[in-house]
């Protein structure tokens, strides 16, 4: 019989500590592996600490099948379904196998430059920006065809998941997670008799590609968010983004976690 093995990521402070301490004697009580160190042999990773902790060990480990759980110890949590005080429960119910596993689709982006190309994966979102706090202006196109002139701070890309936290913080759209499809942002929008931009978010369909081709390139530079971590890119002549066919998994406990989410983090 092969080893039952859970990675257990836990964020470096005294709470996190304790619940990965507490989580590895009994875990390895009933028989599983614990481990400190990422395996992709492993049926599950368990991350304790806030979501800023999730991302951080989703990409580190780029993006695993290993599905995720969560144990916050941060401030909001919204991919952390559970408590501290859950230990016992999670133990249990998991052993009995009374949970869901959901999937979550990634965006992909495609950055474009003299010489080269990049490729980078979100699970949030992905904001493009001028550098030292320019304002950006791009030609935006949703496939081949020509939306707008944007001038402003920058636009927000976000998936379903991501819909929720920087594109909330800036009136966008909140999106069911179950929904495949992209949300575009915009941040602080300049209309003027020059510059005629959409105030609002749209939602955008899957297999459609959102293309951003910056004006004035020679100027600066582009500053690309990836889930909160800053890539600066020179020379940029597009970046392009849509719903990629990549997902990470999850597993969750309760059945009305994400509308308790909203009710419990918003209002």
């Amino acid at each position: 019989m092969s080893e039952r093995i859970i990675n257990i990521l836990a964020k470096d402070d005294e709470l996190s500590k304790k619940i990965l301490l507490e989580l590895e004697e009994k875990l390895d009580a009933r028989g599983f592996l614990t481990t400190r160190d990422f395996s992709n042999e492993a049926e599950l990773s368990i991350v304790i600490g806030g979501d800023g902790s999730f991302l951080r060990s989703v990409h580190e480990n780029d993006f695993p099948e290993v599905p995720f759980v969560g144990f916050n110890t941060g401030h909001l949590g919204f991919f952390q379904e559970l408590s501290i005080d859950d230990v016992d429960k999670f133990v249990e119910n998991y052993i009995k196998s009374e949970f869901k596993q959901e999937s979550l689709h990634l965006i992909e982006t495609s950055v474009h430059y003299e010489g080269g190309e990049s490729k980078l994966y979100s699970v949030n979102e992905m904001v493009v920006k001028a550098n030292k706090s320019k304002a950006v202006e791009l030609d935006v196109f949703i496939n081949s065809d020509y939306l707008e002139r944007f001038f402003g701070d920058g636009l927000i890309v976000s998936t379903p998941a991501g819909s929720t936290a920087y594109n909330y913080s800036v009136r966008g759209s909140v999106v069911h997670p179950k929904l495949e499809c992209i949300q575009m942002t915009p941040l602080a929008p300049i209309n003027s008799k020059a510059f005629r931009s959409l105030q609002n978010s749209i939602i955008v369909p899957p297999n459609f590609i959102i293309r951003f081709e910056p004006k004035k390139r020679y100027e600066g530079e582009i500053i690309l968010l990836n889930d909160g971590e800053e890539r600066i890119f020179k020379n940029v002549t597009s970046v392009e983004i849509n719903l990629s066919y990549k997902k990470i998994y999850r597993i969750v406990f309760s059945k009305n976690i994400y509308w308790n989410n909203l009710k419990d983090k918003f209002l």
